[in-house]
């Protein structure tokens, strides 16, 4: 069984008293006390992804879980996903947040697995990469959902990795950027990006763990692989490719000779999965 990052429960309440800062006035002035039962079923074809975050929700607020579903599991339209008892306040009060986390996080891991897939029958040892292109707030679940899709989900913060972009390199030159970096912390993985390929080669030769190559073409890509070849560099270095890559154009890329493919659609861009809550009245 796959083990997944935990989100801060803390995290989680705070959803819900975003949602109801002074309580669900609907429920409390409409509905009478009583005990009730509650599906989530699946309103499409789709990856599971945010049922750990529910339970945990769902059993804070003194929900009973029965039957459920495990995050990663591929679901069919109509399928049931999970089944809660308890109190209909409580259940009113987070139907619309628990639905907010399965259908996005749902929808992350649906099309980060949709896009693996490809990327796998053009080159097995491929993987795609999530980046820090996320909802501010949510990219501890973003992250999480695309890591769940099968995604890599590259570094979740500042403080995770050297990654020296064009702005660092407007500053500082990349290899002295890389030996800097290296001087810094021998504990730390180091990507720089290059934009041609004798920039690329100078970042190899400087130590550099991983080359991510920005926004150039499929033939620019095998130039610089070949020139890495060519100095003995290439098994030494990850190759990473990024910048503009679409699902239409993600196989030009998956076929060739390289590591990972960041994206930053599959997070910047989220269609949520559709899924429905209903109320079952007890008798």
């Amino acid at each position: 069984m796959k083990m997944y990052p935990e989100i801060p429960l803390e995290r989680l309440i705070s959803f819900v008293e975003e949602d109801a800062p002074f309580g669900d006035i609907t429920s409390e002035y409409v509905v009478p006390p009583q005990t009730c039962t509650a599906v989530i079923t699946a309103r499409q074809d789709l990856v599971l992804a945010g049922l750990a975050e529910v339970v945990r929700l769902c059993e804070w607020y003194g929900l009973i879980i029965g039957k459920k579903s495990t995050d990663g599991a591929e679901h069919k339209k109509g399928e049931e996903i999970i089944r809660m008892t308890g109190s209909a306040h409580t259940i009113l009060l987070l139907e619309r947040t628990l639905l907010n986390i399965l259908g996005r996080m749902s929808g992350i891991a649906s099309r980060t697995r949709y896009l693996q897939q490809l990327v796998e029958t053009e080159n097995p040892r491929a993987r795609i990469c999530a980046t820090r292109k996320t909802a501010p707030g949510l990219r501890l679940l973003d992250k999480k959902a695309a890591l769940i899709g099968g995604a890599d989900p590259h570094r979740f913060s500042l403080s995770d990795a050297v990654l020296i972009k064009d702005n660092h390199r407007v500053l500082v030159q990349p290899d002295e950027a890389v030996k800097r970096a290296r001087a810094g912390s021998m504990y730390h993985t180091i990507e720089a990006e290059a934009d041609t390929a004798e920039e690329a080669l100078m970042i190899a030769q400087a130590g550099a763990d991983i080359i991510l190559l920005d926004n150039m073409s499929p033939g620019m890509v095998i130039e610089t692989r070949a020139l890495l070849s060519a100095n003995g560099l290439r098994e030494k270095v990850l190759i990473e490719v990024s910048g503009g890559i679409t699902e239409e154009t993600l196989n030009q890329y998956a076929c060739l000779n390289i590591d990972r493919i960041s994206l930053g659609l599959l997070t910047h861009s989220v269609r949520n999965a559709d899924l429905s809550l209903d109320i079952r009245k007890q008798d």
